[in-house]
C-alpha cells in the first residue's frame, strides 16, 4: 500500500505543472503560504483560491474565488487541487475539482474525508489525503 502511495505521489509531483492552493492565506507565517511559496520556488504555477482574498495578489499571483474562476481566467488545466481547508469543507471542493477536470485532489496533513475522497476517485481524480505537498516534494530525488 505505501509503495503504491509513494509511487502515485512521485508521479503526481513529477508530472504536474499547475497547483491550485485552496485556502491560501496571504500571511507568510501560515502553512498554506509557506507550502505554496515552496512549490512556486520549485517551478510549479500556483493558483491561489480563497474567496475572502479574491481579487488580491498572493505570491505575485491573482487570487480567485473558486477553481472555476481560476480556470476561466487563466485557461490552465489544474493538475493538483491542494486543500488547506478543514475536512468538513472538502466536499464542495471535490465538486469544483470534478467540474474543472482537475487531475488530483490533495488534502494536506491532518485532513481526511473518506466520503469526499471516494467521490473524487469515482469521478476519475487521483486522491492523496493527510500528506504535505512540500514535505513529499522535498524527499523526492
Amino acid at each position: 500500500m505505501f509503495a503504491m502511495v509513494d509511487s502515485l505521489i512521485s508521479s503526481l509531483l513529477k508530472n504536474s505543472k499547475t497547483i491550485a492552493v485552496v485556502g491560501l492565506s496571504p500571511k507568510p507565517d501560515r502553512a498554506s503560504y509557506e507550502v505554496a511559496a515552496y512549490l512556486q520556488k520549485h517551478g510549479y504555477r500556483i493558483l491561489p483560491v480563497n474567496p475572502a482574498q479574491a481579487g488580491t495578489t498572493i505570491l505575485n499571483e491573482l487570487c480567485y474565488s473558486s477553481l472555476a474562476e481560476a480556470v476561466a481566467a487563466t485557461g490552465l488545466h489544474i493538475d493538483i487541487v491542494d486543500c488547506f481547508r478543514k475536512a468538513a469543507d472538502i466536499p464542495p471542493i471535490v465538486d469544483e475539482a470534478i467540474a474543472v477536470g482537475a487531475t488530483c485532489l490533495w488534502m494536506q496533513l491532518g485532513i481526511r474525508n473518506e466520503a469526499a475522497a471516494q467521490k473524487a476517485e469515482q469521478a476519475g481524480l487521483q486522491v492523496v489525503m493527510d500528506r504535505c505537498t512540500k514535505i513529499d516534494h522535498a524527499v523526492r530525488p
